[in-house]
């Protein structure tokens, strides 16, 4: 008889281990300052996700993080959750309009190759982040935030023109 082998899972086992602070108010009633944190932390992500396209990892995590003591691996998985076809049609339709009316619609293949690729990523990127320590994915999720600020306030091209000037 053929036997099957089945390992933890590495975030269980940290949890059991007590590596991870398991976040109790996913347990208990929501109150109303939950409630309302919750509700004004969706309300700022979608905004900033409306204004310049960003939002579930920028302020959703790190303010489920500061405000519901989630950890790094709920916060995340929770932007994610949230990121369902129902809430990113809206935005995406009105882009879809005005881009077409202002002369420069949005191209729907691209938005589809985009959308396989992002699929296929964000499941072996999930696969990736719950093996990894709950400190070492704050790690990693702070360097990309803090690279992509670095990047678009040009920082990076004054660094190497610094630099060149030194030399």
């Amino acid at each position: 008889m053929m036997q099957l082998f089945f390992t933890k899972d590495p975030l269980k086992q940290e949890v059991e281990n007590k590596l991870i602070p398991v976040n109790q108010n996913t347990k208990q009633q929501m109150t109303i300052q939950i409630v309302l944190t919750v509700i004004i932390i969706g309300v700022a992500a979608g905004m900033l996700s409306g204004l310049v396209g960003v939002g579930g990892g920028i302020i959703m995590v790190p303010a489920l993080v500061f405000f519901l003591s989630y950890n790094q691996h709920q916060a995340q998985g929770t932007s994610l959750g949230v990121l369902t076809l129902p809430v990113v049609i809206v935005a995406s339709l009105y882009y879809y309009h005005q881009c077409k009316k202002m002369g420069t619609p949005m191209d729907l293949g691209v938005i589809g190759l985009l959308a396989v690729g992002f699929i296929v990523g964000a499941y072996f990127g999930s696969k990736l982040a719950i093996s990894l320590p709950t400190d070492t994915l704050k790690k990693i999720f702070a360097i990309v935030l803090f690279y992509t600020a670095f990047k678009m306030l040009g920082w990076d091209t004054f660094l190497i023109k610094w630099i060149r000037g030194i030399f």
